[in-house]
């Protein structure tokens, strides 16, 4: 038996800070462009896994997980 047959729904709790920033990363978006309690936030996202951080021509971009 798989782990996803015994998990029916599994979600990740986010603040509502999270969440707002969550919602605006659609697109890759250069770190650079939020400021600095935003790219804290977004460190803690990337750390449950749920934004992506790419290093693309020297420029640190981050992106939503689907």
């Amino acid at each position: 038996m798989k782990i996803n047959d015994l998990i029916s729904s599994f979600t990740i709790q986010m603040s509502n800070e999270e969440n707002k920033i969550f919602e605006k990363l659609d697109t890759q978006i250069p770190l650079s462009l939020f400021n600095e309690r935003e790219q804290f936030v977004i460190q803690n996202l990337i750390r449950k896994s749920l934004v992506s951080k790419i290093i693309m021509n020297g420029q640190t971009l981050v992106v939503k997980n689907d």
